[in-house]
């Protein structure tokens, strides 16, 4: 990390334990999100493999504590129970002492994105209660994507790995943004079912549509087309600005479709790290 990147997350730090949350919108928006960043260790697949990754254990935390609203998915943190916690932890060991490689490609994106998932809920649980996923880690970063949580196939890994090294270069599919999910309320919404390599198109397409009709996703205030900053940050991902729009529009409903096709504005970006719970 260098120093310019290290004091703007000693700064943004400050902000958020401060509880300055709205400021936090405008100084991260000088960062520049992480890289996808190929890691040739993790593209190799067994495409004759027929074998399913086990995720029961993580739709039974689902099941039990994942909230599903309008305006956006909540977990009630403060609920789980110590026993269904420990089930959770013995799922993510299951994930780990598997080596995804042996599996075919499809099951592999459905491994990485509930692992991501289940990963994130299992890490508030355990410094909750916290107010933003951001005051967790060192303090000298903003909150702990960087940090090692777990080790798979001989290899030490952070969330931004499993995010920006392994899902978005190896699949290249704009939609993970919507499968990952920060824990926090401006994230597209934790889905509900477990990805399997049966649903992950369909489940992706989901909660891509659900994400664009809130307004957490799009939104106009005052007048002015105010999206998620996910569409700034990953603007590379949907090619340019003018791919960020078509993209929406493709998953839009028809009256906020035509009312981005129609749309000549500025745009500005908005993003709440508050916690996604409900108590």
């Amino acid at each position: 990390m260098n120093m310019s990147v290290k004091l703007r997350s000693v700064i943004l730090f400050l902000i958020v334990s401060a509880g300055l949350f709205p400021l936090v919108l405008h100084v991260e928006s000088l960062m520049a999100a992480p890289a996808s960043k190929y890691w040739a260790y993790w593209d190799s697949s067994n495409p004759e493999s027929k074998a399913v990754i086990n995720h029961k254990p993580w739709q039974a935390i689902l099941d039990d504590y994942l909230v599903v609203l309008p305006d956006g998915n909540r977990f009630r943190y403060q609920q789980v129970k110590q026993k269904d916690q420990e089930a959770l932890r013995q799922y993510l060991h299951a994930l780990s002492s598997l080596n995804p490689r042996n599996f075919s490609k499809a099951e592999q994106k459905a491994y990485w994105l509930n692992f991501y998932n289940a990963l994130t809920v299992d890490l508030v649980l355990q410094h909750y209660p916290v107010k933003s996923i951001t005051k967790i880690g060192h303090f000298y970063r903003f909150g702990p994507w960087d940090e090692a949580i777990t080790r798979v196939a001989g290899k030490e890994l952070t969330l931004n790995d499993i995010e920006h090294r392994i899902l978005r270069p190896l699949w290249t599919d704009n939609r993970i943004h919507y499968g990952v999910n920060c824990a926090s309320l401006s994230c597209p919404d934790l889905a509900e079912q477990v990805f399997t390599a049966a649903n992950t198109d369909f489940l992706l397409d989901k909660l891509a549509r659900r994400f664009i009709q809130q307004e957490k996703g799009v939104n106009w205030v005052d007048g002015t087309l105010t999206l998620s900053r996910i569409y700034e940050w990953y603007e590379r991902d949907f090619v340019n600005q003018e791919g960020v729009l078509l993209h929406l529009r493709q998953y839009a409903a028809p009256a906020k479709s035509t009312r981005l096709k129609k749309y000549t504005g500025v745009i500005q970006y908005q993003y709440d790290w508050r916690l996604n719970e409900v108590k």
